[in-house]
């Protein structure tokens, strides 16, 4: 699945496989820079692979499914060819939503990286694009103009 889906979003703009150290993986930080995560399923027993071996792994999913998406329906072309947000769009909008829960005392301030963190790997699966970016903003701006106050 986490080969068909970087394929697909390599239609839509640049794309990075990253992988994490042979020793511990990626930090929480570089996690949080990912739009989705892949795990190689391995054997119970011995559950980790090195990473000579993980980039072969997906470097042949990678290839078995750019093959399969040569197949692909007038819909699914077109959902591929929609460009992603820029990271610094991203960034702008995770700052300002941070913001913003904070205005509305949501984020608890004594806690905040929880909190952050899972809306960031929210935000990253939904693969956002500009557009999407635009309105999750305008709704987060329309939220500080009524002080967090509900319309009726």
């Amino acid at each position: 699945m986490g080969a068909q889906q970087l394929v697909a979003e390599a239609e839509r703009g640049s794309v990075a496989l990253v992988f994490g150290r042979e020793k511990m993986g990626l930090t929480n930080a570089e996690l949080d820079q990912c739009q989705f995560v892949v795990s190689i399923p391995a054997n119970a027993q011995y559950s980790s692979l090195n990473l000579a071996c993980a980039v072969q792994v997906m470097s042949y999913e990678i290839l078995c499914a750019s093959r399969q998406a040569q197949n692909t329906t007038p819909r699914e072309w077109h959902e591929a060819h929609v460009p992603l947000a820029r990271n610094e769009e991203i960034d702008r909008f995770y700052r300002h939503l941070e913001e913003v829960l904070h205005e509305i005392r949501f984020l608890d301030p004594e806690n905040p990286r929880k909190l952050m963190r899972r809306l960031y790997r929210l935000f990253n699966r939904a693969c956002l694009d500009e557009n999407e970016v635009n309105i999750l903003r305008g709704i987060l701006t329309a939220v500080q103009r009524h002080g967090g106050k509900r319309a009726c």
